[in-house]
């Protein structure tokens, strides 16, 4: 598929009572590569890189230049634009010369005197000095870089661009054009793609060797060769599908991320930064979570694409989340009966009792947490020797279970042992939790530190005051959805009891205490996601689904923009044509905005490489900062782009759904590979409930 035949982004309108989708064609996904003395270059000091008329990329080292031929480098003269000092100059097809110099933006035709030029566009009035860059697009358009920001000639006409107009960073080292319409920028903290609509950063070791940029040349393709002082990078702009990059995912799954012979699925560690041929697997505290997510989008897979291996993809986490059920019974400190374990670990290996100690949990106790668990054995082992099972589950690995219990029921289990195993399963874990007093309780007989959701903690307890509407409505969620499994009633007496009794479903109205879009702690906005959409699915009462659909919607609004293509699905999947109705009128919930197209921005953009690399955002033009009340501490460093949204995704790192986007540096050192279901499952939403077409 060549780049010049994908299909753009078009937006399908619908009609009344239809799903707004968009039909996503081709679009560029972009990689870098890096050239170092490592792979053929004479040295790393990369000074220059140039392309002749043929394509012919030649880069100018300390220790000499080199042209790529035939996938080598080999020895070449220097090409003439390697003065040292020199100012940058740009001729254009009409013969036009442009130069940028430290007095000002100058321009000439043909033998004719220089002119300085003063840009002006509305009420600006620029007189540039210390220009950086100068370039003519391939519609022979003048472009310039100064301090001062981007300025753009076309005829008689000029554009000015600065951090209010998101440009990203002005720090300016030069400007190339790329292919039609598109111009690059050279900073010392990265480069800068433009398109004329959508600024694109690209800064850190994702994308360079060295932040500071010498020189860039862009070949026909798009292609971006950056020249900086510890090496050569390219920036290919790959032809690329949704459904191409659900299975690069998938097949990197499978070949890295699959744990035990259960397999949960969890990123691993590298052996060395960037390196991918060799790594090692990791448990978490949350492998039942992320399975669940991870499992949930191949039902949704199995479902909209009718895949045999998606279904089997989804049957096999549900049996390692149901494993993570029988292997706490019986062994060296059975649980209850129903209790779900963390994780497991294969007792041939370390044995993590060693550092998960009493001690420990005593001294977080002492400094972070009052409320923390003190358990021992921490990791107690099964009735057959083979496996560690972690205790204190919270509640955030039950959100993910029931999450993916419902869906893998509904769209995975079709034959009737298959959803009596589904049902059996889901009964005993809610089982178990009535049995509790609506909590999760632990081979020690005591509840875990996160799973309460009884009434005399959510509603009387001020250390529960800020869990008692995200809690209140966990629960509902749990027994909505174990009664839709399992058509006991009792699940749905439970649930008005606490509705009718102790008033869930009023708490669940306020399911955040929130001071604002980027108030943070997106774990609970993950868990609050799930719930709501199970919750609201299954809910046939018309007051309290209309209620929760409110209260759903207010919360979404706090959270549309963070772009994240899971909560935006989750939310339209439930609200697109609902209506919250009371004294005053009827109040429309369905999403509004950008948020399909942020959605469907967010999963093209979502960068081919996993790995944990750190970036760099603070020091940004095109960054609002938070306010401090905003944070419940006046946490610094958090911050949004000019546009009211966050940094799009390829200019942060991502592991999970739950990370803050606000968050404008990432300390990564390239040692996580993390894995690629946080595309998989909002990709094989979309498509399931029709908001993507292909």
């Amino acid at each position: 598929m060549r780049l010049e035949k994908m299909l753009p982004l078009l937006v399908l309108l619908p009609l009344a009572g239809q799903t707004p989708s968009i039909l996503v064609g081709g679009f560029a996904a972009e990689t870098a590569s890096f050239h170092t003395s490592s792979n053929g270059l004479p040295s790393d000091d990369v000074k220059l890189v140039t392309l002749d008329d043929a394509g012919r990329v030649t880069a100018v080292t300390a220790a000499g230049a080199v042209t790529l031929a035939g996938g080598k480098w080999v020895q070449s003269p220097a090409p003439s634009e390697t003065a040292p000092g020199a100012p940058q100059r740009a001729l254009s097809k009409d013969g036009r010369l442009a130069e940028a110099r430290a007095e000002g933006l100058f321009l000439k035709s043909g033998n004719g005197p220089w002119t300085r030029l003063f840009p002006q566009a509305g009420s600006r009035s620029w007189a540039p000095v210390d220009v950086r860059g100068v370039a003519f697009d391939r519609r022979g358009r003048l472009w310039f870089a100064s301090p001062q920001g981007v300025g753009c000639l076309d005829g008689k006409e000029w554009t000015l661009y600065t951090g209010a107009d998101g440009l990203p960073y002005d720090d300016f080292t030069t400007v190339a054009a790329g292919e039609p319409g598109v111009v690059w920028f050279g900073t010392k903290i990265g480069a800068i793609r433009f398109d004329g609509k959508t600024w694109e950063y690209r800064q850190g070791p994702r994308w360079l060797p060295a932040d500071q940029v010498r020189s860039i040349a862009v070949d026909a393709s798009g292609g971006a060769w950056i020249a900086t002082a510890k090496g050569l990078a390219f920036l290919e702009r790959k032809p690329m599908t949704l459904s191409a990059k659900a299975r690069y995912f998938e097949d990197e799954i499978d070949k890295r991320h699959r744990r035990t012979p259960y397999e949960y699925v969890h990123p691993v560690i590298l052996k060395r930064p960037g390196d991918k041929s060799e790594w090692t697997q990791t448990d978490s505290d949350n492998d039942g979570l992320w399975t669940s997510m991870y499992g949930a989008g191949e039902c949704y897979a199995c479902a909209a694409t009718k895949s045999d291996l998606a279904c089997r993809r989804a049957q096999k986490a549900f049996e390692a989340l149901r494993f993570l059920g029988e292997v706490t019974q019986g062994g060296s400190s059975p649980a209850p009966a129903g209790f779900v374990a963390r994780s497991i670990l294969p007792t041939s290996g370390p044995d993590p009792n060693i550092h998960a100690t009493p001690e420990r949990d005593r001294q977080t106790q002492q400094t972070r947490d009052r409320l923390w668990k003190i358990i021992s054995p921490r990791w107690p082992t099964s009735a057959d020797g083979k496996w560690f099972w972690k205790t204190d589950t919270s509640s955030d690995e039950l959100d993910g279970h029931y999450f993916f219990y419902a869906l893998y029921y509904d769209l995975v289990a079709k034959t009737g042992p298959e959803k009596q195993r589904v049902r059996q399963h889901v009964a005993a874990l809610t089982d178990h939790l009535l049995a509790h007093n609506y909590q999760l309780y632990d081979h020690d007989g005591k509840p875990t530190r996160w799973s309460i959701f009884n009434p005399e903690n959510l509603n009387h307890n001020r250390d529960w005051w800020q869990e008692r509407g995200m809690n209140s409505l966990s629960i509902l969620a749990y027994l909505k959805v174990a009664e839709h499994i399992t058509g006991d009633a009792r699940y749905a007496q439970a649930s008005r009891y606490l509705i009718d009794k102790h008033g869930y479903g009023m708490n669940a109205l306020i399911v955040k205490s929130h001071l604002g879009p980027g108030a943070g702690n997106q774990s609970d906005d993950e868990m609050i996601f799930m719930n709501f959409y199970s919750l609201i699915k299954y809910e046939t009462d018309p007051d309290l689904r209309q209620k929760y659909l409110l209260s759903f919607h207010n919360h979404f609004q706090n959270e549309q923009p963070e772009m994240n293509p899971v909560f935006n699905f989750l939310y339209a999947s439930v609200a697109i044509g609902q209506t919250f109705n009371d004294a005053y009128g009827a109040q429309n919930l369905s999403p509004s905005g950008e948020w399909l197209e942020d959605a469907v921005d967010t999963l093209k953009r979502l960068p081919l490489d996993r790995i944990d690399w750190g970036l760099r955002n603070s020091h940004r033009r095109d960054i609002i900062p938070l306010p401090p009340h905003v944070r419940e501490r006046g946490e610094r460093g958090v911050g949004y782009r000019v546009n009211g949204k966050v940094l799009p995704i390829d200019e942060r790192y991502v592991g999970h759904w739950n990370h803050d986007p606000w968050r404008l540096d990432y300390n990564g050192v390239g040692r996580s590979l993390g894995d690629g279901a946080i595309y998989l499952l909002p990709y094989y939403m979309g498509l399931y409930h029709g908001f993507i077409k292909e």
